[in-house]
């Protein structure tokens, strides 16, 4: 049994966000199969609080005893239900869109959440950086209006960039990629950039149970 974790970071209807759409093609492309444990983690629908001092106010009171608020009992919560989940994950698929150049808010919150030296990665006595993901997968899907993969546009796109170094680069995963990109600014192709793009999601999710069947 393989076990599969679908982080949704678009809050939009599947009928406006693309990235949304992604994601109920790829969930209704896994149903059903019986070698697969899927569960969805919605960084929308959780109480995800922002990373900030009100952490690392309580991690010291864990430390020395002392009772925590509610926003940090909040915090500590979520950021172990999020490193719980990441840790039960064999694959680990996210679907997001490219908003401001960069990933929403919430996904980057989860991404701060699992970031964590001990867990994620650690450093040899060199200092340097080792994995402790590499048995792991991550799958991306993601949507952008615009036309990112351009070598003038590509160093302005800091969202499948970003999750890939960080998932890839540092946690150590195996990264596949599904991307969808340019059907706003080509609105006469856009019906056909997206279908293209969805059929790419269904493949990435047969594969999974394919591979591992």
């Amino acid at each position: 049994m393989t076990n599969v974790l679908v982080v949704k970071a678009n809050n939009r209807p599947s009928t406006e966000g693309v990235s949304s759409k992604m994601y109920e093609v790829f969930m209704e492309e896994v149903k059903g199969a019986q070698d697969l444990n899927v569960t969805t983690f919605d960084v929308f629908a959780e109480d995800l609080p922002y990373f900030g001092q009100d952490l690392f106010n309580a991690f010291g009171k864990v430390q020395s005893g002392e009772e925590l608020t509610d926003i940090e009992g909040r915090l500590l919560t979520a950021k172990q239900k999020a490193m719980d989940a990441l840790t039960a994950a064999d694959v680990v698929v996210f679907a997001f869109p490219l908003w401001n150049l960069t990933i929403p808010a919430k996904l980057q919150t989860f991404v701060d959440y699992v970031y964590q030296a001990g867990f994620a990665f650690k450093y040899d006595a060199e200092g340097n950086m080792i994995n402790l993901m590499p048995e792991k997968k991550a799958i991306l899907l993601s949507a952008r209006g615009g036309i990112y993969s351009t070598p003038e546009t590509a160093p302005m796109e800091m969202a499948v960039n970003y999750m890939r170094n960080v998932f890839g680069g540092v946690f150590g995963m195996s990264v596949e990629e599904v991307v969808i990109e340019g059907h706003n600014a080509m609105p006469d192709k856009a019906e056909a950039i997206i279908a293209e793009g969805m059929e790419r999601v269904k493949a990435a999710a047969k594969s999974l149970s394919a591979v591992h069947a």
